[in-house]
């Protein structure tokens, strides 16, 4: 393959030319030691892989080391957890490890709006793009059925409760749920940013055109059979939770579920095939896991339990990527992730960059698709200086966790030396070790060192240690996470959010669920525009969600929509296919 120069290439450019000498699934499958009924073919080159048997199989082989991927706060910039975990995974291939790595599925809400498809960039991506970012094997449209067949059966359930007595109701096998049309738990789904959908009016029309009520839609990756998938570690625990669901409540208070609906087994019917990991590569040919897409800031923002378990029996070294920031992807890997599946983490790698943490310092604003302000490309050390803080708080979450810390600072070709150094200097005196990785730009090469640091980092033992027991109470859960992590000086609840907590806290199952915050990705705290590391602030809790089937406690952090919208300039524009060789092109 001709060398490949990302500073004059595109990132979908630079994908179409290392597609070209992918290895095939069998190549794959043959290295990683899987047996020919273990691999199940999309094509040639991407594949799922039937979980259950390959677990069964090396039920007896020991775990790989155990390495989570997360970051400092997000910026429009974007910082590169995709590109740092396909780079580490690319780095430590060079090193000639067995390596795997696992990322979340992308959703085709950023993919055709401004953020992307999340592949990682440059030198160091996953491919197939285009299967990668438009679909893979269909996993996201099953979740988008199963969730709208929950709703379909809510629905129907509420018009023929509304047209008929409890006698035909009774000749029907049906007992009357009495469902509240004004306390529901679950819109309608779909996997795009759709902001005129936030809020609409269903059944409008005579009786037979279904129970006219406010409804609304949310963005698929927000929804709990999403989240189901991600922390399911079977098939069979997938049907059970896909029957707690709650879908609303009914007129007394109580909940109604997917069970009583009878509609979780259809459900989990449709989940059936989705629930096997996707196989696909870097682009220098390491095998990439790719399996769920949960957000980080509305939902679990994890990779499955799943693929992370069969990653650590395949590999000497597992590789897994969590949404968004450590306050938000690594605080819910760490007291849920890991709850739920009784790993425990050898290393966490905290990605920053020079130009995110010189925004955390007081850099100029920074707008999508508007020229950089020369700040970012320029020398200014002061400016980093005043936003490692920033970073040292995530440094100091990964510790509260007895994880071993690795900064990587992910290097771009504009950082100069006298900026690099403070970082170091920063991260080091905060007890993490450091890495400068230049992945983007020069592949698995550019990632020896990083891949070396990570590798000493993780023969050290962890200290692993959960932020709170099952048994705190929920307000105690939740004040923990605000003051220790996000370090707010306290928490305020609204009067709804009073409310739901009472009512969490006298339901002895739910009082011991886990805590998944809805908090914005773009600050430490609840406010997006307050950067570096805020102080004298206090988290306001305006609601509290049940996901029960999901297995944890949802309280939403100020103002949070769960359908995200489309802006002025989206991807979709520059996104088209060539009439000649029918390939895809304009992905990023």
């Amino acid at each position: 393959m001709a060398k490949l120069d990302p500073t004059q290439m595109a990132d979908w450019q630079i994908a179409e030319a290392a597609e070209a000498n992918m290895k095939t699934v069998y190549e794959l499958g043959e290295e990683l030691g899987l047996e020919k009924m273990e691999l199940l073919p999309y094509g040639h080159y991407v594949a799922k892989l039937d979980y259950l048997n390959i677990l069964d199989r090396l039920k007896d082989k020991p775990d790989g080391k155990y390495i989570e991927v997360t970051a400092v706060t997000p910026t429009p910039l974007g910082e590169g957890k995709s590109t740092s975990t396909m780079g580490l995974t690319q780095g430590m291939g060079r090193l000639g490890k067995s390596v795997i790595a696992a990322i979340r599925q992308p959703s085709s809400g950023p993919t055709f709006n401004i953020k992307g498809s999340a592949a990682g960039g440059g030198l160091a991506q996953c491919i197939p793009l285009t299967d990668f970012s438009l679909g893979l094997t269909g996993d996201i449209d099953a979740i988008n059925n199963a969730h709208n067949l929950a709703m379909v059966a809510t629905t129907a359930r509420m018009q023929h409760e509304f047209n008929y007595d409890d006698d035909i109701l009774a000749s029907k096998n049906l007992r009357r749920l009495d469902i509240n049309p004004r306390n529901m738990n679950m819109k309608w789904s779909m996997d795009f940013c759709a902001q005129a959908l936030r809020d609409i009016v269903i059944g409008i029309g005579g009786k037979m055109d279904g129970f006219m009520m406010k409804s609304g839609f949310q963005i698929t990756v927000s929804s709990e059979v999403m989240a189901i998938l991600a922390v399911a570690t079977s098939l069979a625990d997938m049907r059970e939770r896909m029957n707690k669901i709650v879908v609303a409540w009914d007129k007394q208070g109580n909940e109604v579920t997917t069970g009583d609906l009878e509609v979780g087994g259809a459900m989990t019917a449709l989940m059936a095939r989705a629930i096997n990991p996707n196989l696909l590569q870097t682009i220098e040919g390491q095998p990439t896991l790719v399996h769920a897409g949960p957000f980080a800031n509305i939902a679990i923002g994890q990779s499955s339990i799943i693929a992370d378990k069969v990653g650590l029996k395949l590999a000497d070294y597992h590789i897994t990527e969590s949404g968004f920031g450590a306050d938000i992807g690594f605080e819910k890997f760490w007291n849920l992730k890991c709850r739920f599946s009784g790993l425990t983490p050898n290393v966490s790698v905290i990605v920053a960059t020079i130009r995110a943490l010189k925004m955390h310092g007081g850099g100029p604003a920074v707008f999508p698709g508007r020229p950089l302000d020369a700040a970012y490309t320029e020398s200014h050390p002061d400016l980093v200086e005043g936003g490692v803080e920033n970073l040292i708080a995530h440094i100091e979450t990964v510790r509260k966790a007895g994880v071993n810390p690795v900064v990587c600072l992910n290097h771009f070709y504009t950082d100069s030396d006298d900026e690099v150094e403070v970082v170091r200097k920063a991260a080091e005196a905060a007890g993490a070790r450091f890495a400068v990785s230049k992945h983007w730009e020069l592949g698995g090469e550019g990632a020896e060192d990083f891949a070396h640091v990570v590798v000493e980092a993780a023969e050290e033992k962890p200290d692993f240690k959960f932020l709170y027991p099952d048994s705190d109470p929920l307000k105690t859960k939740i004040e923990k996470i605000a003051t220790e992590v996000y370090g707010a000086d306290g928490v305020t609840y609204s009067q709804t959010a009073e409310q739901k907590i009472k009512t969490v806290e006298a339901d002895q199952e739910l009082s011991k669920l886990g805590v998944c915050m809805v908090k914005s990705h773009l600050s430490l705290s609840h406010d997006p525009s307050k950067k570096g590391r805020p102080t004298g602030w206090t988290l306001p809790i305006s609601d509290v969600l049940t996901y029960r089937g999901a297995g944890f406690v949802v309280p939403v952090a100020g103002d949070i929509k769960l359908l995200p919208g489309t802006g002025s300039n989206p991807a979709y524009r520059r996104i088209d296919v060539d009439p000649e060789s029918g390939k895809v092109v304009g992905l990023f």
